[in-house]
């Protein structure tokens, strides 16, 4: 061991004064020795160059972090101070006023989340075994309705009270018991639901018998957006008859969400009511609707004008939408217009334009262009 490294030593010791040497003086040492060494001198030489190379190619990293830090702090001063000039124009009166809300007692914006709880729970107690739990025996239905029902008490009534609260805003007096008034109200809604399920079990019985494609009402209960949008009106409606503020208007938009279906909570809707298809339909706050009427896509039953108060603004609340009698068609892209009647019976086919009344069994149809 100890003649090795004595060994190595000269060999590196070789290496090294073969380095210094010229040509003509190593050819005169011993060959093998010397040309090992030569071999470990250009190894040493490589790897101090490379060494060298990473230093320079790490100088050269720092510097270019540094001058991209530099790069980045120039960068995201000018940011702060455009956004700092941002935050304070929109915090300036002129700009925020307009849009801000700010309730009386600080109360909460009503919850999209827990109204879509609120409608889930209810759909599942309105249709039990379409949606829900769908494993429920009739034993023990009594028991999970009961429990849902209790839920959706309690959610909804905190929802309304927002409503509530929200409806309140910008007036110059505290809400009135809003708690007590959110909880009454609650109670008087669950109250309908037996109500709401009749009107809605028609609903289905009315698309099942309107369409030839529907192979039950129970198929139409879970998948046609006529049952889904008029769950959502039965509901929004009640609420709204309640004068519960807001509430009505989320829950119907979430059915236009949905379905492309616009009804407005306010609209007067009779039983056995459906609209085939639905997309595009849209039915005003002050429409009168009778029992077994059908839509089809397309159909507007809006205003024809909108008369105004002396300062300029609309006036609100007037019955401005059509009136349609029992069993009425209208098929789609019709659009009717104003406070005017359909009479019993009526048909309207698609496309017309109508803003005078039509007569009880009247066909209405486009007219036929001359030869």
């Amino acid at each position: 061991m100890a003649q090795n490294a004595l060994c190595g030593v000269k060999t590196a010791q070789t290496a090294q004064n073969a380095c210094q040497r010229t040509p003509t003086t190593i050819e005169k040492e011993n060959p093998d020795s010397i040309t090992l060494g030569i071999a470990q001198c250009r190894l040493a030489k490589n790897h101090s160059s490379a060494v060298h190379i990473r230093k320079m190619e790490a100088m050269s990293v720092n510097s270019s972090d540094n001058g991209t830090l530099l790069l980045n702090k120039r960068v995201m001063s000018t940011a702060m101070t455009h956004l700092d000039s941002v935050t304070e124009r929109l915090c300036s009166p002129e700009s925020l006023n307009a849009v801000r809300h700010h309730s009386l007692r600080s109360a909460d914006m009503p919850s999209l989340t827990a109204l879509s709880e609120i409608l889930e729970r209810l759909r599942a107690a309105v249709f039990p075994g379409y949606f829900g739990v769908t494993r429920v025996r009739r034993e023990s239905l009594r028991y999970h309705l009961a429990a849902n029902l209790d839920s959706i008490y309690r959610l909804l009534g905190e929802q309304i009270v927002r409503g509530l609260c929200f409806g309140c805003a910008g007036q110059n007096q505290p809400c009135p018991s809003c708690s007590e008034q959110g909880e009454r109200l609650a109670l008087d809604f669950m109250d309908r639901l037996p109500d709401i399920r009749r009107m809605l079990a028609g609903d289905a019985q009315a698309a099942y018998e309107g369409d030839p494609a529907a192979t039950s009402p129970g198929e139409t209960i879970f998948c046609y957006p006529s049952l889904r949008v008029m769950f959502h009106h039965r509901i929004a409606h009640e609420l709204y008859l309640l004068k519960v503020p807001v509430i009505p208007r989320i829950i119907s938009e979430m059915a236009h969400s949905t379905t492309g279906i616009d009804i407005h909570p306010g609209a007067d809707i009779g039983e056995d009511f459906f609209i085939d298809h639905g997309t595009g339909v849209v039915i005003g706050e002050t429409c009168i609707i009778g029992q077994s009427c059908r839509l089809y896509q397309g159909v507007t039953l809006g205003a024809l004008s909108f008369p105004k108060n002396a300062d300029g603004t609309l006036t609100k609340g007037i019955p401005r939408h059509p009136v349609l009698q029992d069993n009425v068609t209208v098929y789609a892209g019709a659009t009717i217009l104003g406070r005017i009647t359909i009479g019993k019976g009526a048909v309207i086919g698609g496309n017309v334009w109508i803003t005078q009344d039509v007569a009880a069994g009247a066909h209405v149809t486009q007219g036929r262009p001359n030869a």
